[in-house]
């Protein structure tokens, strides 16, 4: 199907542009999200018609994505959640959790503007990116820790999953000669 888009789309094009999509993804996606128009002669007269409305409001859209990743530029934000002695969580931090912790700072973003693949299941810095605007794109850095003074510890470069972080002792200090006698019969005999 060739259909007008309506703004930039990713991977697709420009606003104005016609281009062939598959039918699905143009009836489920970019005709009801009003992303694109059919590509007839009537749609492709109103879109000239309406071309310089749709850039002024694609710019006030920009304008305010971009005022809204200077605001998130090098935040960090903090989740405390239960986890394991390896930094394997107990449960996961999904896109809405985070959503929820940018609301709670007072940014208002969809959880499909998060850009989190899989959700985050071990402690520790994570980035994550965010779509405010088909031309912006921010990274905003997630500390998952156990409690907040962990999640200071991390925030300072110390690594909470290591053995010294763990059990107290120094990895540096670990050699395998104090687990095993170099000088022990290797022969399998055990005299």
């Amino acid at each position: 199907m060739q259909v007008i888009l309506l703004e930039r789309v990713a991977k697709l094009g420009q606003m104005g542009e016609v281009v062939k999509v598959r039918d699905g993804f143009a009836r489920n996606f970019l005709l009801p999200q009003g992303k694109a128009l059919r590509a007839n002669d009537a749609n492709k007269k109103r879109f000239e018609a309406e071309r310089a409305t749709l850039e002024a409001r694609n710019l006030e859209r920009k304008s305010e994505a971009q005022t809204v990743a200077e605001a998130l530029n090098e935040k960090s934000f903090v989740m405390v959640r239960s986890a394991g002695e390896t930094g394997q969580l107990y449960g996961s931090v999904a896109a809405r959790d985070i959503v929820e912790a940018l609301a709670a700072e007072g940014f208002n973003i969809g959880r499909n503007q998060v850009d989190l693949n899989v959700p985050i299941k071990s402690i520790g810095l994570h980035k994550v990116t965010l779509h405010l605007h088909s031309e912006v794109e921010i990274e905003i850095e997630i500390n998952v820790a156990r409690s907040a003074e962990e999640a200071e510890r991390q925030a300072k470069g110390e690594s909470l999953t290591s053995a010294d972080a763990i059990y107290g002792v120094d990895e540096d200090a670990l050699r395998p000669e104090d687990f095993f006698d170099p000088e022990a019969d290797r022969d399998g005999d055990d005299e």
